[in-house]
């Protein structure tokens, strides 16, 4: 399980290291890919063939589930780990999500979300003004 958020940094190279609480559930490798709302989104790889595979099941012949597979999957990499715990991310994925030095990794329990740190913090402040009705409109959800 992810959860958390926590403050790192890309290096020149375009490595990025994960937090060490997360490094044993990607030991065995990763796929990081295009999100919504101009993150990344980082799998495990049993989490990521979950997702592919209902990704791959949407019907071909409707526009929006050809436009969200493309994004999702075309967007996808395979990273490992380096044995100090970074993975690369690829210059189109940190062009597509703006991310340049700072950045938040945050835990979704299924999966991490890469941030610029900037964009997380105007979402995030956002987000937390329009909790209150956001909660609301989820408890019509059953959440």
């Amino acid at each position: 399980m992810f959860i958390g958020q926590y403050n790192y940094s890309v290096d020149s190279k375009g490595r990025l290291a994960i937090p060490a609480k997360f490094r044993s559930a990607l030991k065995s490798g990763a796929v990081v890919t295009k999100g919504l709302d101009n993150c990344l989104f980082v799998y495990t790889k049993t989490e990521w063939n979950t997702y592919a595979k209902k990704l791959a099941a949407l019907p071909t012949s409707q526009a929006n589930s050809r436009a969200f597979s493309r994004l999702m999957l075309a967007g996808a990499m395979d990273v490992k780990l380096d044995s100090q715990g970074r993975i690369m991310l690829p210059d189109y994925l940190r062009a597509y999500s703006s991310v340049k030095k700072k950045v938040v990794i945050a835990g979704l329990f299924n999966r991490l979300e890469i941030w610029d740190e900037a964009k997380w913090n105007l979402y995030k402040n956002r987000t937390e003004k329009d909790g209150n009705e956001i909660a609301e409109q989820l408890g019509e959800l059953g959440v």
